[in-house]
């Protein structure tokens, strides 16, 4: 295996990212699986997922544009909390600047239901919506997301400490997901090309 440069792919540890056994208030299902989405900042979904380093866990939590599939906003913690949610919308609000009418849809988790980011979501005026309960599908474009990203770079990798998984992990959604990887879903175009190529359209029409 070593001479023909071959990897082996370790199974990784199994880490549960979503309680929703809390007493917490809950937003409606909005979205119902209507991801395709016809303009941007119209609808964002947002989850948490885990990577395993030998220092423990690191947590990563982004926001992803359904018209683009883009990923506009993300923060990485060692601690599942709700700051770590937050803190990925209001990256997503400080680039997009989206208007006010905005949906975010997320799982049922007690970070997405907590009383700050219930507050930030009002103070932008953005409309909570969240799937049903231990329905994985009603936030697969998350999911899939997700799936890539373990798939294509973090199962290739044995993280040492979190720096250097949440650094690999920065270069994987700003320098190659958003501008290079292809997808089916937008005509085999990366995230931010079909956003430009859109925008161009729109100008000529």
């Amino acid at each position: 295996m070593k001479e023909a440069h071959v990897r082996v792919r370790r199974r990784r540890k199994y880490k549960v990212t979503t309680n929703s056994n809390h007493k917490l208030p809950l937003f409606d299902n909005l979205v119902k699986r209507e991801f395709d989405v016809k303009q941007p900042n119209q609808v964002y979904a947002g989850d948490i997922t885990y990577i395993w380093t030998q220092e423990g866990w690191l947590y990563l939590a982004v926001v992803i544009d359904l018209y683009s599939r883009k990923v506009v906003g993300w923060s990485m913690s060692s601690r599942m909390k709700a700051k770590m949610v937050c803190d990925a919308l209001i990256m997503a609000l400080w680039q997009r600047q989206p208007k006010e009418g905005l949906i975010h849809h997320s799982d049922r988790g007690s970070q997405y239901a907590s009383k700050d980011f219930r507050r930030l979501l009002k103070a932008h005026g953005i409309k909570g919506s969240m799937s049903r309960k231990g329905d994985c599908w009603d936030n697969s474009v998350v999911e899939s997301f997700f799936g890539t990203l373990k798939q294509e770079r973090v199962h290739w990798q044995n993280y040492q400490t979190r720096y250097e998984a949440q650094q690999d992990i920065l270069q994987y959604i700003s320098i190659f997901y958003n501008s290079k990887r292809l997808h089916s879903y937008l005509d085999y175009m990366s995230p931010n090309n079909y956003e430009v190529q859109q925008l161009e359209l729109k100008k000529v029409a």
